[in-house]
């Protein structure tokens, strides 16, 4: 099983030498990867272009960038400078809508239509990470560029897609998608079928679905679920979470939160592949000893 685990979104003057160290305790733990956040603190594919040029060989990964904000140039030079400064082979692009009270309310842009911005956004995105120059006007997008950044090398892409346009979309142009707050049985359901038959009808090869939850190993299931309902309580407010969360059949995060004892946790998580995802990112909400004893089971099931 292939198993990552989810960088803390960390703010404040040492909020990049805290990333950095948290990379390498993951990496010497043996972690085969992890992934970064972007919300408010820390710019993802800043702090993970640091943290890597320091850190060798485990892979990292957004989860997930805002495409609204960037336009798809940049945001590719980016990318293309994060590959480069970490090493050709260990960047993973996750990029996502974001939500329409992040991009109306706070950004300014309009939200009305998602699908349309996603593909006319691949559309620049895909062809320049490729190393080709782009001339492409879209409805929501326009592009007249080629980048000099160098040969970073193939970087992967996961769109955060969770409803059938997206999820299409995803199959037909890019590696995959990458989901939170999405339980096994929407993602045997809904997200793999939807997926995987839109790649193969586009004659792409099976796309990777990385599976992303909040982990606790712990003898006190519900403090455990209560603490989870308290971190995650916003998520259940955002549409597309909230859409996800209904298909699953569970009231809050703390009923997709996979919370119990080792063998209660392992059995959840060999759940989730058995349903269709390609690897899973564990997001840790508590520290000390929990925090260590989740992360031992987590490197027993990679093994």
């Amino acid at each position: 099983m292939r198993i990552g685990i989810l960088l803390s979104d960390q703010t404040g003057p040492d909020a990049l030498t805290r990333v950095t160290g948290e990379l390498r305790q993951y990496a010497d733990e043996g972690f085969e990867s992890a992934w970064l956040s972007h919300i408010f603190g820390l710019d993802a594919l800043t702090a993970l272009a640091v943290a890597g040029s320091q850190v060798p060989g485990i892979e990292i990964g957004t989860a997930v960038v805002p495409t609204y904000p960037r336009h798809p140039g940049a945001l590719a030079q980016q990318a293309a400078t994060a590959a480069l400064a970490a090493g050709r082979g260990r960047l993973t692009l996750g990029i996502g809508l974001s939500h329409q009270v992040v991009i109306e309310n706070m950004f300014g842009y309009d939200f009305g239509r998602p699908a349309r911005h996603m593909k006319e956004y691949l559309s620049v995105l895909g062809p320049l990470l490729a190393g080709q120059p782009v001339s492409y006007e879209g409805e929501t997008i326009t592009a007249n560029l080629g980048l000099t950044t160098g040969d970073a090398g193939h970087i992967p892409v996961l769109v955060g897609a969770m409803g059938p346009a997206m999820l299409k979309l995803a199959g037909r142009r890019t590696d995959g998608t990458i989901l939170w707050m999405t339980g096994a049985a929407t993602i045997a359901e809904h997200i793999a079928p939807t997926i995987t038959a839109a790649a193969a009808g586009a004659g792409r090869p099976a796309p990777r679905v990385v599976c992303s939850l909040p982990v606790l190993v712990t003898d006190d299931v519900s403090a455990g679920r209560e603490r989870a309902a308290k971190v995650f309580a916003m998520y259940g407010t955002l549409p597309s979470y909230r859409a996800m969360m209904d298909r699953e059949g569970a009231a809050g995060p703390e009923d997709l939160a996979i919370i119990g004892s080792e063998h209660q946790v392992a059995e959840r998580i060999r759940e989730v592949f058995a349903a269709g995802a390609t690897e899973f990112v564990a997001a840790q909400f508590a520290g000390g000893a929990a925090a260590d004893r989740t992360r031992r089971l987590l490197l027993e099931l990679a093994d």
